[in-house]
């Protein structure tokens, strides 16, 4: 079973694809580059596999993500940013 959820480009040769898949009797969410050149077209090892049994933690943690969290984090004065604790999922 396969089913593409979407993708976004990442340049004018590579896609990040979104699917649901089976890969050796496991479903799962898939997230890979896939290529597009002269040389080769097709995906690449760069990628994750979420299992479907952490598709709920997954999700949860991406639904965490506020849009005030995408912007650019401010610097301390080390010109370093701030380390933070992970929360468990």
């Amino acid at each position: 079973m396969e089913k593409d959820i979407g993708k976004i480009s990442k340049n004018d040769t590579t896609d990040v694809i979104i699917r649901v898949d089976d890969f050796g009797g496991n479903t799962g969410l898939t997230i890979r580059e896939f290529v597009t050149s002269d040389r080769y077209t097709g995906f690449t090892k760069s990628g994750v596999r979420i299992l479907a049994r952490d598709f709920k933690k997954f999700k949860e943690m991406i639904n965490s993500i506020s849009e005030e969290d995408m912007k650019h984090p401010e610097e301390n004065s080390e010109g370093k940013h701030p380390k933070e604790e992970l929360p468990d999922y």
